[in-house]
């Protein structure tokens, strides 16, 4: 099965190994006392009117909805493999940019799953629209996304190196 790199996750051993621990935890440990507050709570009487039972059953479906995005995000991983350095924009990448092909207004960021994100470096998901607007543009190159507020911006791709951790 060939993964284009839009569904693909890059990731290093140490951030895989990070989110494995966590599903482990949430299918195991963090499920039994989930139920055990869930039993609890039923024990109290008229579950319409019983606040910790709602609670715990919010909490438990978000629990489980984490799960199953903790599940799909290692099963698309790709782990400990840095992409190749050819100057093209690829998650994984450290990428400058300049906004409206301003030299002086520049931002350099990471592009990878927020999961990556590091307090070293602001991280952009390739998902995202500035991501998706500047994967698989060179130095020098151009690129146009729409800002939350529905306008159009312009970037210049300045610089993009493969992530050194």
């Amino acid at each position: 099965m060939t993964q284009t790199s839009e569904s693909v996750t890059w990731l290093t051993q140490e951030a895989y190994d990070q989110l494995k621990a966590e599903l482990e935890y949430l299918s195991g440990p963090a499920r039994t006392e989930i139920a055990k507050k869930i039993e609890a709570a039923r024990e109290e009487g008229d579950l319409k009117e019983n606040a910790g039972y709602h609670a715990a059953k919010e909490e438990q479906g978000k629990q489980e909805a984490r799960v199953r995005q903790l599940e799909h995000l290692l099963r698309t991983a790709k782990v400990g493999e840095a992409p190749a350095d050819t100057g093209v924009v690829a998650p994984g990448m450290v990428v400058t940019i300049a906004f409206d092909g301003d030299e002086d207004d520049t931002m350099t960021f990471l592009l990878a799953s927020r999961e990556f994100a590091t307090s070293d470096i602001e991280t952009y998901s390739p998902q995202s629209p500035l991501g998706g607007a500047v994967t698989g543009k060179r130095a020098g190159q151009e690129a146009r996304y729409e800002l939350p507020n529905g306008k159009m911006a312009m970037v210049k791709v300045i610089d993009a190196k493969p992530y050194q951790s």
